[in-house]
């Protein structure tokens, strides 16, 4: 083998690797990164006194989704009788919308999975909490506080 021969093949070598890499770098930037730019976006506050659901159409130890006035998606979980909690329906991964599923939060579009008593990662690829939205119940409705 010639001193030719070796760089045009390591040439060619090289090439291949660093398309493979290329393609391979464009196919990861797809799903993207949980430092998305998407991740972790705060909502606007949702206005004190909002009403969101009514504490009776949220079973106790599960989640319903719900629409406040201005179209922010949150979750309302009651975690007892008298109590509940309220996170963002925003994914911290890549900002798709969760969605209820018994005592979980699930992610359609990449399968992060939340509690939804807590909202708290139960599996990534999500790796930050939902954002919590303080809330209270005021005449049997549950309310942004």
């Amino acid at each position: 083998m010639t001193a030719e021969t070796h760089s045009r093949r390591t040439v060619l070598t090289t090439g291949a690797a660093v398309a493979g890499a290329a393609v391979g770098a464009v196919a990861l930037s797809a799903c993207g990164s949980s430092d998305d730019s998407k991740s972790g976006t705060a909502q606007a506050p949702i206005a004190a006194g909002t009403p969101l659901v009514a504490l009776s159409e949220v079973p106790v130890g599960q989640a319903k989704a719900a629409k406040a006035p201005d179209g922010t998606d949150v979750i309302v979980a009651r975690t007892s009788e008298s109590a509940c909690a309220a996170f963002s329906a925003i994914c911290t991964h890549q900002g798709c919308t969760v969605a209820p599923q018994g005592a979980d939060l699930v992610c359609p579009c990449h399968g992060s999975v939340f509690n939804a008593l807590t909202g708290e990662v139960k599996q990534g690829p999500a790796n930050k909490p939902l954002p919590s939205v303080p809330v209270k119940v005021e005449n049997g409705k549950v309310v942004t506080g």
